[in-house]
This record gives structure tokens, C-alpha cells and sequence, in this order.
């Protein structure tokens, strides 16, 4: 297979000239060329992309723009994306400090120091690690674990250090792991602890370890900024057995389907941010171009019972 060469370098003056050519509405080239120099012809290129004329032929979209595509609706809606994200990240925060305290406190009744112990926990810790048979997943979670404890300039880290020859309980081990970490040691945890904590959030286990495998995947691309709108997601969890997320189950594969499992557990968790997530959506440009259904939502998801209050 023959790879295509490179394509050149082009100005932003240049950038601005082949949108035009391309039939993109801009008003003010001079404005134009500084939001490509400040956003990235690239980044941008995400937003307009699904405004482009499709060859009737081979289904597949030219490099032309339907008519009434302008670069002020792309700016518009990358501006949207940005603030959906900011929702994102800060919406599951709470969750992610509420894992972290219930997986200390259920699991601190097996062990104080029970994720030290690979014996007290299920047996995928035991499970060989896919990338390197050799080891079990356990060695390799333990060795981002003390990573993260060699670390840590925290002082209740220090403090353990010095009193206690660097073993932290694990209700003070989770405030060092990260998203992935947490996650892992759930899937690691008895099966008691595991049901424990599914139960809080309305789930079984399994339903739980999928949905927080999936978010980490929601959390890293908003901690990165990359773009949610018009996403599609490989990795969906798994239906949730819940009236209030009957009729978006089928949506996980796309943005509106993934933050609806964050305002479920929201919910279920008693947390605060549901509203900072629905105001958010609403603040969308709505255009005939690239329709709001682009995240994945239906038209009627104001009316659906998790987003109606």
C-alpha cells in the first residue's frame, strides 16, 4: 500500500483562502486567520467536517461545504464543546471522590490493608495481564499504585512514611489513585464489597465496572480536551436495569448516552451537578446544518424522566 505524501505547510492567510474556495462562509478573513492561529486548523477541522457535501455516488463527503456552512457556526459549536466539557470533568469529579470513598470504607472492613494483599481480593486480580502473560494484573495495577505512592508530595503521605514504614490503609491509599486505578481495584474487590458498592449506585457489579470503564474513557478525552460533540464511543457499558435509564440504553455508543449515565448516578448518589449538565446542552447553537441529534440525544430528551427535573 502506497501512502500519500504530506501536505505542505500552508499560512493561516492560505488556510482561510481553501475554506473559501471550499465554500465556507467567513465575514472577516482578518478574524478568521486569528481564530486559526488560537484553535488549529486541525481542531476545527472536527466541527465542519460533518457539514460537508456528500458525493451522491460513493456516500462519501468532498471536501466542499453545504450551503450556510460559516466559520462562525464552527467557532460556535467548538465553543459549545468546550463548555460541555468543562461539564463533563466537573460533574464527575464528585463521583470520582464518592468511589474513592466508599471502595476505602467497604474494603477498609475486609483489611486496613487488604489492597496489599492479593489474596483477599477476587480472582481477575490473579488473571493474567493480556500485554504481558507473565504477570497478573495485580502486579501490574501494584506497580502504578507504588508509583503513585513514590510519588505523592501529600502530607498524609509523608506522615505515613515516617509512622508507618510507607503502608497507607486503603481508605487513605484511594486518595492517591486515580480514575483507572479506582476502577481496577472495584474489579479486584471481594465480590461482597463489589455488590456493596453497586447497590449505592442502583447497578450490579458488572454494570458498575463497565460504566466506570467507559467514563474513565468520557473523563480522559474532557481532561485533554478533545472533542465530545459528534463523538461515537467503541467501549459502551453495559444497559443499566433502571426505569430512568430505559429509553437510553441504546444511546451509550454516542455523547448523550454516556453523560446520561453520569446524571444517573448523580442521582443515585445524592451528588450535586445534574443541572450544570442539562444547562449546558441547552446552551447548543441549534442550526440546520448540524443538527443538536449530532450528540445523540433525541429530540424529546428534556421530557425524558432523568433529565426532566
Amino acid at each position: 500500500m502506497t501512502s500519500k505524501p504530506i501536505k505542505p505547510h500552508k499560512s493561516y492567510e492560505d488556510q482561510v483562502k481553501l475554506l473559501l474556495s471550499r465554500g465556507m462562509e467567513i465575514q472577516n478573513t482578518t478574524q478568521a486567520s486569528h481564530i486559526l492561529k488560537t484553535r488549529n486548523y486541525y481542531r476545527l477541522s472536527g466541527y465542519w467536517y460533518s457539514a460537508r457535501i456528500i458525493d451522491v455516488n460513493s456516500g462519501k463527503p468532498t471536501d466542499n461545504f453545504q450551503p450556510g456552512t460559516s466559520l462562525d457556526l464552527c467557532t460556535k459549536l467548538y465553543e459549545f464543546d468546550a463548555r460541555l466539557r468543562s461539564a463533563v470533568f466537573t460533574t464527575l469529579a464528585p463521583i470520582e471522590l464518592a468511589l474513592r470513598a466508599l471502595l476505602g470504607y467497604h474494603l477498609g472492613k475486609v483489611d486496613p490493608l487488604v489492597h496489599m494483599d492479593v489474596n483477599k481480593l477476587n480472582a481477575v486480580a490473579r488473571a493474567a495481564y493480556k500485554k504481558n502473560p507473565h504477570k497478573t494484573q495485580y502486579e501490574v495495577w501494584l506497580s502504578k499504585y507504588k508509583e503513585a505512592v513514590r510519588n505523592s508530595q501529600e502530607d498524609f503521605v509523608a506522615h505515613h512514611r515516617d509512622k508507618y514504614d510507607g503502608q497507607l490503609p486503603v481508605w487513605v491509599a484511594v486518595e492517591i489513585m486515580d480514575w483507572g486505578m479506582l476502577s481496577h481495584l472495584y474489579r479486584f474487590s471481594p465480590n461482597k464489597v463489589r455488590n456493596e458498592i453497586a447497590n449505592l449506585c442502583v447497578m450490579t457489579a458488572p454494570q458498575l465496572e463497565s460504566t466506570l470503564k467507559s467514563l474513565n474513557i468520557l473523563r480522559n478525552l474532557s481532561a485533554h480536551h478533545a472533542r465530545l460533540f459528534n463523538r461515537g464511543f467503541d467501549i459502551k457499558p453495559k444497559p443499566i436495569d433502571h426505569e430512568l435509564m430505559t429509553p437510553v440504553n441504546t444511546l451509550t455508543h454516542r455523547l448523550f448516552g454516556q453523560i446520561s449515565i453520569i446524571q444517573f448516578l448523580n442521582i443515585q448518589l445524592g451528588l450535586e451537578g445534574g443541572n450544570l449538565l442539562a444547562n449546558t446542552l441547552e446552551t447548543f447553537p441549534h442550526n440546520k446544518i448540524i443538527p443538536f441529534e449530532r450528540t445523540g440525544a433525541p429530540n424529546h430528551w428534556r421530557d425524558l424522566p432523568l433529565w426532566a427535573n
